[in-house]
């Protein structure tokens, strides 16, 4: 309705808050599972709102990496990661990276374990392709996968999607993760031994 710009000068002055895809009940379930958990990436982080509930309820001397371009929008700068920092410093537990590249671009050079990933990047079938397979390696052995977008609800038919096909078609086949929960849009994998 008021579009990138006039939903800013809404957020500036208390009138509107951050913006977030996930509804209450998956919000809740990525913060059960993200509890106690020390090494953690977030895989697009748009407003922030998830990074604060996976930082809140993570260990508190965990580390949280959210990667996400924030892309310059038209006036040379990215709205959405000046809403997700003010959004994410809400909480001050443990240790919050924002790193400002693609999945692909951060999955490159990383090399250490995971125990929690939350996906919810690109959710086209070749964009989760991509993301599974450059952070997958790094979850370790009871690590948690958090998929959002690869489900389909009545409230969100979303069969189609590319992220539901990439879900049904190659994650859930593989034996290496056993599905933990499916809430709402969102599934919960555990990485077996």
């Amino acid at each position: 309705m008021f579009g990138t710009v006039g939903h800013f000068l809404l957020w500036s002055v208390g009138l509107a808050g951050a913006e977030t895809q996930t509804s209450p009940a998956e919000q809740e379930a990525l913060a059960r599972h993200a509890a106690g958990r020390r090494r953690c990436v977030e895989i697009g982080v748009w407003h922030g709102v998830n990074t604060r509930r996976i930082r809140t309820a993570m260990d508190p001397a965990g580390t949280l990496t959210g990667v996400d371009p924030f892309p310059p929008g038209r006036l040379g700068f990215s709205i959405p990661r000046i809403i997700a920092l003010s959004e994410s410093m809400r909480s001050s537990n443990g240790t919050l990276r924002l790193v400002r590249k693609t999945s692909h671009e951060a999955a490159i050079r990383w090399s250490a374990p995971l125990d929690f990933v939350f996906i919810d990047g690109d959710h086209t079938y070749d964009g989760l392709r991509t993301d599974w397979n450059a952070w997958r390696p790094h979850v370790v052995i009871g690590g948690i996968v958090c998929l959002h977008d690869s489900h389909p609800t009545p409230a969100r038919p979303i069969q189609d999607a590319g992220s539901v096909r990439f879900t049904d078609e190659v994650i859930l086949p593989d034996p290496r993760y056993q599905v933990v929960e499916i809430v709402e849009t969102l599934t919960v994998l555990r990485r077996r031994e």
